[in-house]
């Protein structure tokens, strides 16, 4: 815990907006799926399709750039890169059955799901109030995504559904990490110098003591 709250005074939370960003683009794929719901496959397909390459392309240089800041950055790494290439996936292959496509969004979701229990646990090390919200909507998007990998056969718009509420729920726990993160980034700028030099003795000293 000591180390974390370290942590989160040296170090600042770099592009918590891309975060934001993502989340905002998949509730808006969500939405758009509900309000399209007749549209084709290969409409839907490329739609998601341009949404993942620039959601895992942004995931991924968000990852690697707070690689120091962030406890779970290797989760956001994998999935941004799995993101990535199911996103390249659907570019080659506009032309899915609706049970292969709903295969696709439901393990993104689900890996999603998995790593965003984590980064609710990473939220209560750093102390942040909120963190039961992330793993309920973690939960949540892990439960949908278990719905869709059991039965992507389901049928018409019964399926759309489904994978609206998959990506909405993505999108929500996004947002919702982004807006934490955002506050975490701001510790450092709210402590005083002269908190930020005692605290730094006070490590020292315990760091000191363990190597007696």
């Amino acid at each position: 815990m000591a180390r974390t709250f370290y942590k989160s005074i040296k170090n600042s939370v770099k592009y918590w907006w891309i975060l934001l960003i993502i989340g905002l683009l998949f509730v808006g794929l969500g939405i758009y799926t509900f309000a399209f719901p007749t549209a084709s496959y290969v409409a839907l397909s490329v739609f998601f399709a341009v949404s993942f390459l620039f959601s895992g392309i942004s995931e991924i240089v968000f990852s690697i750039s707070n690689k120091d800041e962030i406890d779970s950055w290797g989760w956001t790494l994998t999935y941004g890169i799995i993101t990535t290439i199911v996103g390249f996936m659907l570019v080659v292959n506009p032309i899915l059955s609706l049970e292969v496509f709903a295969y696709y969004v439901g393990f993104l979701v689900l890996f999603r799901s998995i790593s965003g229990i984590s980064y609710a646990f990473d939220l209560k090390n750093y102390g942040v109030k909120d963190w039961g919200v992330s793993l309920f909507l973690a939960i949540v998007g892990l439960i949908i995504s278990l719905i869709l990998l059991s039965s992507p056969q389901l049928a018409g718009l019964t399926a759309v559904a489904w994978l609206g509420l998959a990506v909405i729920s993505s999108g929500l726990f996004a947002i919702f990490i982004s807006l934490q993160l955002k506050k975490i980034k701001d510790i450092p700028n709210n402590i005083s110098d002269d908190l930020r030099s005692r605290y730094e003795e006070i490590r020292k000293e315990i760091e000191d003591f363990k190597n007696q």
